[in-house]
This record gives structure tokens, C-alpha cells and sequence, in this order.
């Protein structure tokens, strides 16, 4: 099972003695059982008329069951791991070979040539003395390797009295290498309690964990439950950290099978582990179909969604990757991780800047890439809140400039990465990044490049992320900051987004933007609390949490898809799509751009937000923002019209007037 297993070992001297000396022990049990089913029939005293019926019964017998535990490759095995499959075909192939034996025998013979109750006895005996032979062999082999093992060995408790905690017993027991004696298992199960497993007993349950500690001197907890939920694993870090004992978690058999050594597989539990996410199951087939044998560019390549979308594409065989960022030490770190993993991918990193349009042609027309995933953007909520135009020029300019580019350069299929922000924004980014799926929309109706935008929410352990933010706090003895007892986000891993976003591509026909599923939201507190515990603390004992109040653009809790969005199913159980109903074109979108470059130029923060609020009639802007707009010197040469709210082309309504329906 384990890939550290003794299964794997090639023969060797010393296994060929072992085969040698079990088909001696075989021929002796099979040669046994047959003189024994006579002696018993007759109660140790055989007629002499039976005497060469018998000789003729023990040859067949003799050879058609050698042949069975040959044929059945039931003399290869290690005795030392017989198993109840093991057993179950040994049984089948002695009770075949009984069954043909005995034909054999009755058309020699004839009915009566010998008893019919020897035939019934041989294969009971063979079966007793085959079988108990390999299991005296496995019981011998395991007390000795108990004994051996038990010595100065750290004493072990396994959580989780399941398959997977049997499995680790078992593996235990055989490598030396994880220095473990077992004194147990622990189990929520009440009906567990106190039942004997491989001849460890179930001590009790997760509330009986520190007086289990304690009574048992426990020094190591494994936890074997790899299918456990995120509450089960705070409750059970809860329950560890109470009893005062170290403990690592056991992955899953697909954890095992793609590494290597078992002793190097146990890892210490993770705030993933905790938010009890499912694993991504890709359609692998639709993907590759898509993209191998293609040049694909991806924008952003050095920051962490970017990076982690090109070692997803490196699997499924492009023909080239192109790695597009300005940040050039990053760039050159997954430049030189990809071609260690990947020796046979062509990987050109490419420094540039997307509100840079000529930097974006040059890489274009010099690689021709088929499939573009635009991930560069200005993320950060706070940041972006003070730095408005930059905000506009990257996530709204980068966007138009890179959409351009594609077109220009006849890319087949365009992809952004897009954010739950952008759902009834109240930030600049999350208004900037709304604005960029429309665009890519428009852009949609009139060109042949296939225009998606796929949208999720926060990701675990990216750059600038909460969770880096928190181990650095409690690593400094804290406190922790939180912003809100009450404030919520989605969350789900890098590789589960770059994964999603791959899948969402391969499903896009052109002008959808995808939903991906987050899960439940969770409380950035429980969170905090997760990690301090996971870093065997106790929360608002040893580290206190500190609540700051909201950042400025910080939505208490964020959504996925306004109300008025029908999000439809799609081939892909946790990807969702629905197509933007805003009715613009890319002509008017170009005039709306020439608007926010004026703005830009002018740094004029009132007529940015009357802009956006005219294209997502939802913007709400924080309050710090409308203050920065009433600062912010007049612009106009004309006071009066500079005051007077922005019309409509349609009506003479202020744009803020104008029911939704009719912006939409």
C-alpha cells in the first residue's frame, strides 16, 4: 500500500531461500493432508485393499494442487504479509484443484474406489495446513518486530480508528525508520470505544485525549482521518493542543502514491486542512485538448495565481509557455523551477509591463501565442484605495492593452482572472476589475478571439494574503489583527484557483464570466484563531487578537454573483457561468476610455467616480474617497458644469437618476 513498502524489493538471495523453504513446507502440508484424510476416515488403521487407491489419490492430489498454488501465484507471496485476500485465494485455487482431482480420481477409480469423505477432509486439511503455515509465519514475524520496535521508540496515539489508521499501524510496525511505538487508537466513534484492532486498543474518543495523554505518556498524536471536514479539524487541533501533545497529519493514499517515502509524507496540519476543502477533480482529457501543442502566454507570471497557472499548464504538454511580468527576480524563479520540473518545457520568460503596449506586441508577435491568461492586476484592497489611477491604468488600461494585443496578434482564447470584489464593489479595485469584464465583453461581440473572465474570491497563502500576514504576527508574538469580529471571506488554495481557471477555459465558448464554488465563507477571526492554535498556542491567552475596525473600500462580506445574475451549471460541478446583460460595444467602451484618460490626466478623483458609477450603476465608493473627491482642486475651467452631475446621452437625467435596468 505504502510506497516505502517491502513489496517493492527485488529478489535477492535470501528471498529465493525463503521460496525454496515454503514450497518444501507446501509439499509437506499438501502430502500431510492427504495421508491424514485417510487416517482419520479409518481411524489410523488403513485397509490394505485401499492401499494403492490411496498411493494414486495422493499423487493426483499431490500434483494438482502444486499446480494450483503455482498457477496461482500463490508461491510468490511473502508469508510475513498474508492477508485475508491472500487467504480467500489460496482457498479458491486449493478448492479448484480439489474439484478437478477428484474428477480424475472418480474416472480412474470409479464411486467407490475411495471414501468420499477423504476427499471432503484432504481439502480441509489442505486449506488448515497451507494457510496456518503462512499465518504462524506472520504472527511470529510480527511479535518479533513489536518487540524490537517497542525500545526507545516515541510513543505513538493514532486518531482515527478507520482504514487509513489501520494502514498507518500496519506501516508502523514495518519501517523502522518512523521511530513510533503505537500505544493506541483514539475515535469519535463511541461504538469504537474499547474495541482491539490489530492488538491496539481504541482508548477513547477526542474528549478523552489529554487524560489518554497523560495516563499514557504519549508523546506523538498522528491524525488518520484524511477525509475529515474543516470543523473536525479545528475540534481535533482544539483537543491536541489542550493536551499539551505534538501531532502531525497522515495524507491521503494519492498523497502517498504520487511521493515517495512514507517517514518523509507526515506533514504538520494546515490552515487547509482546517477549512476542510474537497480536492479539485479536473476533466484532464478536455484540457489537453485544448491546450497541448500550443503556445500559451500568461501575464502576471511571477505573482503567485500566475506562477501557479503555469506549472498547472506544464502538465498537460504545451508547446511553449510564455511568462509575462515586470518583476524580473520572481519571473526568474519560476523560469528556473520549470524547467527543473518540466526539463522538456519550453519556458520564455518576457519582462515587461501591460500599460506598456508595445512591450505586450513585441512578446506577441515574437511567440504568436493561441491562448492568453491575463492574471496581472493590481490587488490590494487598501493600496488601491489611495493609489486611484494607478488602480485605473493597470487593471483597466492593462486589461484593454492586453485584450488589443490578442486580437492583434489573432489569439484564439482570451482568460482574466477576475475577483468577488468586483460584485456591488465598494473598493477601487474591486470597481476596476468590474469594469475589465465588461470590457473584455464588448470586446467580445467584435472580434474572434473567445473573451471568458473567471471570478473567485480570497486565495490562501498568495502574496500579501491574510494568512502570511497572521504567521508573521503570531511569530512575533502578536497581536493579531482582525479587522471585524463579524467580517467573512471565501478562500480556497493557489492550486485549487489555477486548476478552476483551467477547467473554466476549456468549458468557455466566448463572453461568459465564470463563478467558481467557494465553499462556505469563513470568519476571518475563526481563521486567526486556526492559525495560533496551529502554531500550538492558545488564542486570546498567549496571543491576543486585536480588532482594527474596516480599511477603507472593505466590504464587511463579499459576494459571488449579483442577485439579478442567472448563474447557469455548467459541465464542471463547482464552476458556474453567466453572460453580462450590459449592452455595450467596443466603440463605446473606447469612448468611455478616452473619458478616464482625460480624468487620469487631470488626477481628477470626482469625475473618476461620476465615470465608474455611470458603468457599474452597483459602486458604491468608500467614504475616504468621496472626501478625496470634494478635496480635489477644480479641474474645469468652468465651476458650475464641473458641479452639475454628468447627463446621460439618452436622457437629461443625472447619470445617479437613471434606473438600472435602463445602464444595463
Amino acid at each position: 500500500m505504502f510506497t516505502n513498502s517491502p513489496f517493492k524489493k527485488q529478489l535477492n538471495g535470501k528471498t529465493t531461500l525463503h521460496r525454496v523453504i515454503g514450497y518444501f513446507a507446501d509439499w509437506t502440508a499438501i502430502l500431510l493432508s492427504g495421508v491424514l484424510a485417510f487416517d482419520l476416515r479409518f481411524d489410523f488403521d488403513i485397509p490394505a485393499s485401499l492401499h494403492y487407491p490411496m498411493e494414486l489419490a495422493l499423487g493426483i492430489w499431490f500434483v494438482g494442487q502444486s499446480l494450483a498454488l503455482i498457477v496461482g501465484r500463490l508461491d510468490r507471496g511473502n508469508w510475513r504479509y498474508t492477508s485475508a485476500y491472500d487467504a480467500f485465494r489460496l482457498v479458491l485455487a486449493l478448492s479448484v484443484s480439489c474439484v478437478m482431482g477428484g474428477g480424475l480420481i472418480l474416472a480412474l477409480l470409479g464411486a467407490w474406489g475411495i471414501p468420499r469423505s477423504a476427499y471432503i477432509l484432504d481439502w480441509m486439511l489442505c486449506c488448515f495446513l497451507t494457510l496456518g503455515s503462512r499465518l504462524a509465519v506472520r504472527v511470529l514475524k510480527t511479535a518479533r518486530q513489536s518487540r524490537r520496535n517497542e525500545g526507545d521508540r516515541k510513543r505513538t496515539l493514532i486518531y482515527g480508528a478507520g482504514s487509513a489508521g489501520l494502514a498507518l499501524l500496519w506501516e508502523i510496525r514495518q519501517n523502522n525508520a518512523l521511530n513510533c511505538w503505537v500505544v493506541g487508537f483514539i475515535d469519535d466513534d463511541p461504538s469504537k470505544r474499547s474495541l482491539i484492532l490489530q492488538g491496539k486498543r481504541v482508548l477513547g474518543t477526542g474528549e478523552d485525549l489529554k487524560a489518554i495523554v497523560r495516563d499514557n505518556g504519549v508523546e506523538r498524536l498522528l491524525i488518520a482521518i484524511p477525509s475529515a471536514s474543516g470543523p473536525q479539524m479545528v475540534r481535533i487541533l482544539k483537543c491536541a493542543t489542550d493536551a499539551g501533545v505534538k501531532y502531525k497529519m497522515v495524507p491521503g493514499l494519492g498523497d502517498l502514491i504520487e511521493n515517495q517515502e512514507f517517514d518523509k509524507q507526515l506533514k504538520d496540519v494546515s490552515v487547509e486542512d482546517l477549512l476542510g476543502r474537497k480536492p479539485v477533480h479536473l476533466d484532464q482529457e478536455s484540457i489537453r485538448g485544448r491546450i497541448q501543442g500550443k503556445v500559451v502566454m500568461v501575464t502576471g507570471a511571477a505573482g503567485s495565481i500566475g506562477s501557479e497557472i503555469c506549472r498547472q499548464i506544464a502538465r498537460f504538454d504545451p508547446l511553449a509557455i510564455v511568462g509575462f511580468d515586470e518583476a524580473e527576480t520572481p519571473l526568474f524563479q519560476i523560469d528556473r523551477e520549470l524547467k527543473r520540473k518540466f526539463p522538456h518545457l519550453v519556458f520564455h520568460p518576457e519582462i515587461g509591463n501591460i500599460t506598456h503596449p508595445e512591450s505586450l506586441q513585441r512578446a506577441m508577435q515574437r511567440h504568436q501565442p493561441s491562448i492568453l491568461y491575463h492574471a496581472a492586476a493590481y490587488k490590494h484592497v487598501p493600496m488601491m484605495e489611495r493609489h486611484v489611477f494607478a488602480a485605473v491604468e493597470n487593471n483597466i488600461f492593462g486589461t484593454w492593452y492586453t485584450a488589443q494585443a490578442a486580437i492583434n496578434n489573432c489569439v484564439e482564447s482570451f482568460v482574466m482572472i477576475s475577483t468577488d470584489k468586483a460584485v456591488r464593489p465598494t473598493s477601487m479595485m474591486g470597481a476596476t476589475k468590474r469594469v475589465a469584464e465588461l470590457l473584455i465583453c464588448a470586446l467580445q461581440k467584435e472580434s474572434g478571439t473567445k473573451f471568458v473572465a473567471v471570478r473567485f474570491g480570497n486565495v490562501l497563502g498568495s502574496n500579501g494574503s491574510v494568512v502570511p500576514i497572521f504567521k508573521e504576527q503570531i511569530a512575533a508574538g502578536g497581536p493579531v489583527t482582525v479587522t471585524h469580529p463579524d467580517m467573512c471571506r471565501y478562500f480556497m488554495t493557489i492550486p485549487e484557483a489555477s486548476q478552476l481557471v483551467l477547467q473554466a477555459f476549456s468549458i468557455g465558448m466566448g463572453g461568459e464570466v465564470f463563478v467558481l464554488d467557494m465553499g462556505n465563507p469563513v470568519k476571518i477571526v475563526d481563521l486567526a484563531r486556526n492559525l495560533i492554535l496551529l502554531s500550538g498556542l492558545q488564542p486570546d491567552d498567549e496571543i491576543r487578537i486585536h480588532f482594527t475596525g474596516l480599511r477603507p473600500g472593505e466590504k464587511m462580506f463579499e459576494e459571488l454573483n449579483l442577485q439579478d445574475e442567472c448563474l447557469l451549471v455548467t459541465s464542471h460541478p463547482q464552476i458556474r457561468s453567466y453572460v453580462h446583460s450590459f449592452d455595450l460595444t467596443a466603440k463605446q467602451m473606447k469612448e468611455h476610455l478616452k473619458e478616464l484618460q482625460q480624468i487620469i490626466k487631470a488626477q481628477d478623483v470626482g469625475l473618476l467616480l461620476l465615470l465608474l458609477k455611470e458603468l457599474i450603476p452597483d459602486y458604491n465608493p468608500g467614504s475616504q474617497l468621496l472626501h478625496a473627491a470634494l478635496s480635489t482642486p477644480l479641474s474645469h475651467p468652468d465651476p458650475i458644469a464641473r458641479a452639475t452631475p454628468r447627463k446621460s446621452a439618452e436622457t437629461s437625467l443625472p447619470v445617479e437618476l437613471i434606473p438600472a435596468a435602463r445602464l444595463n
